[in-house]
């Protein structure tokens, strides 16, 4: 996962997240799903994306479930950090963010659609997995 923060919504801020996530996973041949959003279609994500070996994928007009993995997470992101925590400026925010996603999301919470694993625990399983394969 890659993440950036910004005042406004920039294709530079989806590229910086996208080169994040590969930096941390090199993840060659992995899909890349997105909103429509315009920094997603714009000129320069796009290109980013066969540049780090990624397939790019966008949601459908109109169908809300493409999008409900990110909605869930933002939701949760909201419920647990916004809604809770004040910020005295911009960069404690990001530290209370990133902190959240790192420690909390990916180490402890649990999810269904895992097999009630952490994040971290079930990518920890596949990667043995594919390490055993090849």
């Amino acid at each position: 996962m890659g993440y950036f923060n910004d005042d406004r919504m920039r294709s530079s801020l989806a590229v910086a997240a996208l080169q994040m996530a590969v930096q941390r996973r090199t993840p060659a041949g992995t899909v890349v799903h997105s909103g429509r959003g315009s920094q997603f279609q714009s000129k320069k994500f796009v290109r980013a994306l066969p540049g780090a070996g990624l397939l790019g994928s966008m949601s459908r007009v109109g169908a809300c479930a493409d999008k409900a993995a990110m909605k869930s997470f933002f939701a949760l992101l909201q419920k647990n950090v916004l809604n809770r925590e004040r910020s005295a400026n911009r960069e404690e925010l990001r530290l209370t963010i990133i902190t959240w996603i790192e420690a909390t999301y990916h180490r402890e919470r649990r999810q269904r659609g895992l097999g009630k694993l952490t994040p971290v625990e079930y990518e920890t399983i596949i990667t043995s997995l594919v390490a055993l394969a090849a």
